[in-house]
């Protein structure tokens, strides 16, 4: 057990499984107390059971930390709230919070109902937001804290998953201005966009999105079939406890300067994420209008430009 965050206490969301499993213990192992939040539902959403949160919890307190587990939604107000109370009770403070937390509801954009947008959108980017302002109350008074979110690839466009891309990069915007909002006080926010085998990475419909994908670009569907042997490697290449080491490091003392910026990270790499810049510009003095545009935008920024799909 390390001592990088030995008296901290921390937040996971969704630390039932997967990525946030992996960083609850990492925090432990550091010194920090940990609310291991997780509803215990479905990759869609449906249900809820308390043995994942609380099967990590105990796994934190036989290796001699402290944990205790937390069964609430993030997609509510009142559940961002009792989360941050439960890491009050239990430790009587909060200094790290880490959103991670969420679900999938995958349909091309054409299909897919208000419910399942709704759904996405609430426990994704509602409820980073809504355990983000409660923390941020402690964390601005006691003017220090950190905070890192999930964001995602798919945020930079993914077939097939219109509601989770809009939350993610929606979620990268949260991250940029919660990192203005709250930088003056001494609290950092940063966000990863992940790469893991994970309930939701490893879904059948993620792997179904991935085909349309490769048939949207004209390439031939890949045969999914593979040995054993295969499938462990790729899995022990991605396997979701290699994301926890960024995430605890940006909660360090040695991380203090890095906020509002995002990374992915998976495997054997961590890259930092370029912001979003103008990439280049047309300038008429008095204005655009149609055909200056048709004249000038096809050999100015028109050429930088190209569909990333193929029009059937």
């Amino acid at each position: 057990m390390g001592n990088r965050l030995e008296g901290k206490v921390a937040i996971v969301t969704g630390a039932g499984r997967g990525i946030g499993r992996g960083e609850a213990l990492l925090l432990a192992e550091e010194g920090a107390k940990v609310v291991v939040n997780d509803l215990g539902g479905s990759v869609g959403g449906e249900g809820e059971d308390e043995r994942p949160a609380e099967q990590v919890a105990e796994e934190i307190r036989a290796a001699g930390g402290e944990a205790v587990a937390n069964f609430d939604s993030v997609a509510t107000m009142e559940g961002g709230e009792n989360i941050v109370k439960t890491a009050v009770e239990a430790f009587g403070g909060l200094d790290i919070l880490i959103n991670n937390a969420g679900i999938l509801r995958d349909r091309m954009v054409f299909n897919m109902t208000e419910e399942e947008w709704d759904l996405v959108l609430d426990v994704h980017l509602k409820g980073h937001f809504a355990t983000t302002k409660y923390a941020g109350i402690i964390f601005r008074q006691q003017r220090s804290g950190r905070i890192v979110n999930t964001g995602s690839s798919s945020g930079l466009g993914n077939m097939g998953q219109a509601n989770y891309a809009a939350a993610k990069e929606g979620i990268v915007g949260l991250t940029r201005t919660c990192a203005l909002d709250l930088g003056r006080y001494g609290v950092t926010v940063n966000a990863i966009r992940p790469a893991a085998g994970t309930r939701l990475t490893l879904s059948p419909e993620m792997e179904e999105a991935r085909q349309r994908r490769l048939a949207a670009r004209g390439e031939e569907a890949e045969e999914t079939e593979q040995t054993p042997a295969d499938a462990e490697a790729r899995l022990d290449a991605m396997r979701p406890e290699l994301i926890a080491p960024l995430v605890v490091y940006l909660c360090t003392d040695a991380a203090q300067n890095v906020n509002g910026r995002d990374f992915s990270v998976g495997g054997n790499e961590v890259a930092l994420m370029t912001k979003v810049t103008r990439e280049i510009a047309i300038i008429r003095e008095g204005g655009w209008d149609l055909d200056a545009l048709d004249r000038v935008f096809p050999n100015a920024i028109g050429r930088f430009v190209e569909n990333p799909a193929e029009i059937r």
